[in-house]
């Protein structure tokens, strides 16, 4: 694929600004025309938000513990093409949201960023951060994968599963586990306890459900890469690989319960500069072990040169 390495100029649309918390939220529109929503709140080192999904909005994670960094940080919460606030788009390929994240730090006119990612933002994260390490200043992974449905992460989920339906594991060919996985899952979903594989605690999808149900949101990225893994095979690439060559400080904070990401994927990642946060919680650590995953932030923060 062609890269652009300078987007042309963008303009904002709509802005919304508060004073009082130093907040404003604004549209930016892309060099292919598409506006992106995005949201600065806080003072401090700039950290551009990542969403997982693919394709989740950024309001969950920013109301259900991630506001707490403003504290001591610039957050820039951004939805991305074809997810959440954001306009939809024909080109939902990763060198395309890459090229988003650089066209609003190249909009907010900053130097260097911290990039926060959660889950499959991973990727992108990674991906960003080795086409411009000069302007990363850290990557924050935070229950990330970087290698989306990989084979380990499907056979532990299966195992789990197993657990909770009180079936005795088998032996699954490497060719079935996808099928296998959703057998498990629909079997999970017909008893209602499928979001054990994010939290063991209902209440933590209940509060996530009503935020999203308080801000609409559309989905057409999450569901192109979805519905179109052969025309996306860039999502389904294994880059733990990569990782041995971005040389920026990192900082992976990984869930010792966490089903959806698996508790041992982040043993795959090879950064040279990287520090690992273990926490007793599940995949959503920003929001049911907030104190912690804030403070261990924080700490990587005003600890990174």
């Amino acid at each position: 694929m062609k890269t652009i390495a300078f987007l042309l100029s963008f303009f904002v649309s709509l802005t919304i600004v508060s004073a009082q918390n130093n907040t404003s939220e604004s549209f930016f529109e892309t060099s292919d025309h598409v506006k992106i929503r995005y949201k600065v709140s806080g003072q401090g080192e700039a950290c551009i938000y990542i969403p997982g999904g693919p394709g989740q909005g950024y309001p969950s994670f920013e109301l259900m513990g991630g506001n707490n960094l403003e504290k001591s940080m610039k957050m820039i919460y951004m939805d991305q093409r074809g997810s959440g606030g954001s306009g939809t788009s024909e080109n939902y390929h990763l060198e395309k949201m890459i090229q988003d994240i650089e066209a609003l730090r190249q909009h907010l006119r900053l130097k260097k960023i911290f990039l926060l990612a959660h889950s499959f933002g991973g990727i992108i994260a990674v991906n960003y951060a080795k086409k411009y390490p000069q302007h990363t200043k850290g990557l924050i992974l935070a229950n990330v994968t970087l290698h989306f449905l990989n084979d380990e992460s499907v056979k532990e989920q299966i195992e789990y599963g197993n657990s909770l339906l009180q079936v005795k594991n088998r032996e699954v060919p490497k060719d079935s586990l996808s099928s296998e996985l959703s057998k498990i899952s629909s079997a999970l979903r017909k008893k209602r306890i499928g979001y054990k594989f994010l939290t063991e605690d209902i209440e933590t999808i209940k509060e996530m459900d009503k935020i999203d149900s308080l801000h609409p949101r559309i989905i057409d990225f999450g569901m192109a890469v979805i519905s179109k893994p052969q025309d996306f095979q860039e999502y389904y690439t294994d880059y733990a690989p990569i990782t041995r060559d971005i040389k920026i400080p990192v900082l992976v904070i990984t869930g010792k319960k966490d089903k959806a990401v698996g508790t041992r994927h982040y043993k795959t990642f090879q950064f040279p500069n990287q520090q690992v946060v273990s926490i007793d919680g599940g995949h959503l650590l920003y929001y049911e072990k907030n104190k912690d995953f804030v403070s261990a932030v924080s700490r990587f923060v005003n600890t990174t040169k």
